[in-house]
């Protein structure tokens, strides 16, 4: 095959956003001077999850994730000097999908673009958020409503845009197996278009499922991972064709983006991150019939902290050597008629099929969250289970663990931190937007959101209407919470201990003991302070915790340090655990110690895990933290017996 004839290669992304909208688009900008091929943009917490940046969930969360962007000011500045008429931009937004897409329609306007020409995805994917991620809003019917409203919008006024991508990404970090992972993501995608297709003309509803696309996880085990992946385009095309009746095999074809596993990286040894994340992105590129049409690989480094731009560079020339350098795209698909990926991918849609009829039987995708969501949870279990006891191995973390110091981890810079001050700075330019705006403008818009939401309304002309008055992201949030109500997803996590016992016969024996000291079961209150909805690390500390004997308390995410406090000082906690993976654990858990010695509760132990850097764990050591974990900690065993220990010292204990 001669060099003319060579595939296209797939999008270049790197998933990007920090500080401030500012200091973001000067990101964007080197990006695409490096070669990169299309922007996918990460947004922080309080506006994946409708909050200002000023609220008081949002302390210590503004730009740790992601860039704040609160108004068209704030969009404005993100994109400036880079034409959206030109541009291919995902944007990772659920929740408030339907705002961040009308600030960029009213940006694009702004730059004279022709919006019909706009290109781009929103991930508006709210069913993953109860499983898994934790930013939805309001409950799962409105929220469907809102995805449907958006992509019905779209149709009519921006044909070449994404609405809707089905995000299975999150499922296979919650611990999805492969079948869960294509069986609910499939869910999903039938929950919506089962009513996008009330909203759209019959005649233009193949193109609308043509315009769904998906954002999927490859973990490790990259043969399995490339057969799923094969699964996953056979499977959508039945689907499409049995289900919806789509003819055109243009509008069956699975579109997806990735990006590579980030549950499997390691703090320990974390250079050998750069061949997980190569492998990773072979099962996503290998196989032409199953190719992504866009990658995003992570950085080495993102088990430690921040990427800086040196690090994600690293990360897109590893792309730009796969594309242009080897072979791979000279030549068709490597697998056709291979045996052993037909078995295998056959195994993977009949074990998908299984969980999909399950599914249906319960009514769909939004009857079925809270039994996924347990699903997950004791997958993500068994997975680590098996880490734990050594039949999975995981170089550098249970095998393998002799190590020389790494030169890439030492030294001032070697991880990038949001500057303190960008928060204060974002505050202050929201404060000033406020007092410039035309007041009555947005009232009278958000007004009008608000008849949208309960009339059943489309809600983007009001949305795209508010943005163009100068309303902010928490105004509309609170207009959506106004109209439809808020909701608390379930936890995954029983109440009932699972049949699990091997190997904890003596911290059971322990929490016994301890128990029987203390007059009464071991009371253990576990709280996810801030926005940070990546719960999966509390899960299973509840649910091992459970399964040692303890009594546990666990109310799932995004709590105020004041709430936290409230539950332990109400449940009468021996302990508490907090679990923060956004980087806002220095001010979250400061104001938590603080209302803990207020309220009495000095004496109790409190415990803190997340993605928390060596200095910022003496840090918090000396606020009186008793004891941290990070992703480094893996034995859960461990962690309940220093808790048990940490309970028998604490003066309560002698009561």
């Amino acid at each position: 095959m001669t060099e003319t004839t060579r595939d296209k290669p797939w999008l270049f992304r790197t998933y990007a956003g920090h500080s401030t909208a500012a200091a973001s688009n000067a990101l964007y900008r080197t990006n695409l001077s490096k070669g990169q091929t299309g922007l996918s943009v990460a947004f922080d917490l309080p506006t994946q999850t409708g909050y200002d940046s000023d609220h008081e969930l949002a302390r210590g969360e503004v730009g740790k994730v992601g860039v704040p962007v609160c108004h068209l000011g704030d969009m404005r500045t993100l994109f400036e000097g880079i034409p959206l008429e030109q541009m291919n931009t995902s944007m990772t937004i659920n929740a408030t999908a339907p705002w961040l897409l009308a600030l960029y329609i009213a940006v694009a306007e702004e730059q004279g673009a022709d919006v019909s020409k706009l290109q781009g995805t929103v991930q508006n994917d709210i069913i993953k958020e109860y499983l898994s991620r934790g930013t939805y809003i309001c409950p799962p019917k409105p929220s469907l409503r809102m995805i449907t409203d958006v992509a019905a919008y779209t149709r009519e006024h921006l044909p070449k845009w994404n609405p809707m991508n089905v995000c299975s990404y999150h499922l296979q970090e919650a611990g999805a197996t492969p079948e869960q992972e294509l069986a609910y993501a499939l869910a999903t995608a039938v929950a919506v278009l089962d009513d996008l297709k009330t909203k759209v003309p019959a005649e233009h509803f193949p193109a609308m499922v043509g315009r769904i696309s998906f954002f999927v996880n490859a973990g490790i085990r990259f043969v399995t991972e490339m057969c799923k992946m094969r699964a996953f385009v056979e499977l959508w095309d039945e689907l499409c064709e049995t289900r919806y009746g789509v003819a055109d095999p243009k509008f069956r074809r699975f579109r997806y983006g990735v990006q590579v596993n980030s549950l499997g990286l390691t703090e320990q040894q974390p250079e050998n991150n750069v061949y997980r994340i190569l492998i990773e992105a072979l099962a996503v590129t290998l196989s032409k019939n199953a190719r992504a049409r866009a990658v995003q690989l992570p950085a080495w480094n993102e088990a430690l902290g921040l990427p800086r731009p040196w690090d994600q560079q690293w990360s897109l020339r590893m792309q730009q050597i796969l594309a242009y350098e080897t072979d791979l795209l000279e030549y068709g698909d490597l697998f056709d008629g291979n045996p052993v990926v037909t078995a295998k991918v056959d195994a993977l849609k009949a074990g998908a099929r299984a969980e999909l009829k399950l599914i249906d039987e319960m009514g769909g995708a939004v009857q079925a969250i809270e039994y996924m969501k347990g699903r997950l949870v004791e997958a993500n279990a068994e997975r680590i289970a098996r880490i734990e006891a050594g039949q999975t191995t995981v170089v550098g973390v249970n095998r393998f663990t002799t190590t020389e110091p790494s030169p890439l981890t030492t030294g001032d810079g070697a991880i990038m931190v949001v500057d303190e001050a960008a928060e204060r700075d974002q505050i202050a330019r929201l404060n000033a937007w406020r007092a410039a705006r035309n007041e009555a403008a947005v009232q009278a818009a958000l007004a009008e959101l608000h008849e949208a939401a309960l009339s059943g309304a489309n809600i983007m002309p009001a949305s795209i209407k508010a943005a163009r008055a100068g309303a902010t992201t928490g105004e509309w949030g609170l207009v959506v919470r106004k109209a439809f109500g808020e909701y608390r997803a379930p936890t995954g996590v029983s109440r009932n201990p699972s049949n699990r016992t091997e190997g904890l016969e003596d911290i059971r024996a322990a929490v016994d003991a301890v128990s029987t000291t203390l007059g009464r079961r071991l009371k253990f209150v576990v709280g996810k302070p801030g926005l940070d909805g990546h719960s999966n690390g509390a899960e299973q500390i509840a649910a091992r915790a459970r399964d040692c004997g303890m009594d546990i308390h666990y109310e799932g995410i995004r709590l105020t340090p004041a709430e936290i406090v409230a539950a332990a000082q109400e449940q009468n906690a021996h302990v508490v655990g907090l679990s923060i993976l956004s980087g806002s654990h220095l001010p979250l858990v400061e104001e938590l110690m603080r209302r803990m010695r207020d309220a009495g509760l000095g004496q109790v132990p409190v415990v803190v895990g997340g993605i928390i850097p060596e200095d910022d764990a003496a840090r918090l050591r000396a606020m009186g933290v008793a004891a941290v974990y990070t992703p480094k900690d893996f034995e859960l065993n461990r962690i309940m017996m220093d808790i048990v220990g940490l309970v028998q010292a604490a003066p309560a204990a002698a009561e």
